[in-house]
């Protein structure tokens, strides 16, 4: 084979630097030996690559229509080394990120192209669903880390950083008795009126399960869909209803008795038990760094983070 990784590297250094010797300095080797290089390679291809009848190699133009493809290589060469590299440090072959549905809208991706430029052969597969069901994902292994909302109870496989909070209110369609009346409901008529909710069945958290008839789904467009089409209310977080309230297509319940907020923490939840590959631990680390730098950080939580 013509180009090997070494005749793409002192082809290329040749290129780049103008001269055999100013080559032969940047890959720390004599210049007898990058010109030897050039010269086996010339007679592999049949093919002039660098004209030396002046006081410095010039390339040709075979030279200059191979320089693209040799520059791809050179990249791909370099990616596949920094990723041999990695997995020997511990990097893991794929990194799977759970996120509720609910939290969609949160920025946990800008952390995520961070880890993406500073590992750019790890695979990431993130994907969605109800709080719960994601949670038993993990706990099952199937997930490496979960964006989920704080639980009621903190199990003892889990271990977590916090991400932030989210503030949950309570909508309706504007044409919904809840809305449309002259009066303002108060917080227990919720109870008997049928909630739309992104929860998973036999998961009953009682901050958001309010009512007895509760119609379940594990999609965040679902639920506004319904609560839109006037099939029930939603305790839903802000961010995901804002822009929906903010056109008129949803409405803020606006209680007679209580206001309506309530704010959980977000958290990224993670196995105790299970020790995090290369890649899981920097997103972590670049969770953290944020939570630091925007001054959140110290919440005042009973929980402690591991």
């Amino acid at each position: 084979m013509a180009f090997s990784c070494d005749a793409v590297s002192v082809f290329l250094a040749v290129l780049d630097h103008g001269s055999f010797s100013a080559a032969a300095r940047a890959l720390g080797r004599v210049p007898s030996a990058v010109s030897m290089s050039i010269a086996n390679l010339e007679a592999e291809l049949d093919l002039t690559l660098f004209d030396r009848s002046g006081r410095e190699p010039k390339p040709t133009a075979a030279a200059r229509a191979l320089e693209p493809s040799a520059r791809r290589a050179g990249q791909t060469l370099r990616l596949l080394s920094a990723q041999a590299l990695a997995i020997h440090a511990g990097l893991e072959e794929r990194l799977t990120i759970a996120v509720a549905a609910e939290l969609l809208s949160v920025d946990w991706s800008t952390p995520l192209a961070r880890l993406s430029a500073e590992y750019p052969g790890l695979e990431v597969e993130v994907v969605s669903g109800a709080g719960g069901d994601l949670t038993r994902r993990l706990h099952a292994g199937e997930v490496d880390l979960a964006l989920v909302f704080e639980r009621p109870e903190l199990s003892e496989i889990e271990t977590f950083q916090e991400f932030g909070s989210e503030i949950f209110v309570a909508v309706a369609a504007p044409e919904h008795a809840l809305v449309a009346g002259a009066e303002r409901p108060r917080m227990e008529d919720l109870i008997e009126t049928r909630q739309i909710a992104v929860a998973s069945r036999g998961v009953a958290d009682t901050r958001v399960l309010l009512s007895h008839d509760i119609w379940h789904t594990d999609n965040h467009l679902a639920a506004l869909g319904l609560v839109r089409a006037g099939l029930g209310w939603g305790y839903l977080p802000r961010s995901l209803v804002r822009p929906l309230v903010e056109a008129g297509a949803l409405t803020e319940i606006a209680f007679e008795n209580i206001s309506n907020v309530l704010s959980l923490y977000i958290d990224l939840v993670w196995r105790r038990d299970r020790p995090l590959g290369l890649g899981a631990r920097r997103y972590v680390e670049l969770i953290r760094e944020a939570r630091a730098q925007s001054g959140r950080d110290q919440s005042g939580r009973a929980k402690a983070t591991t």
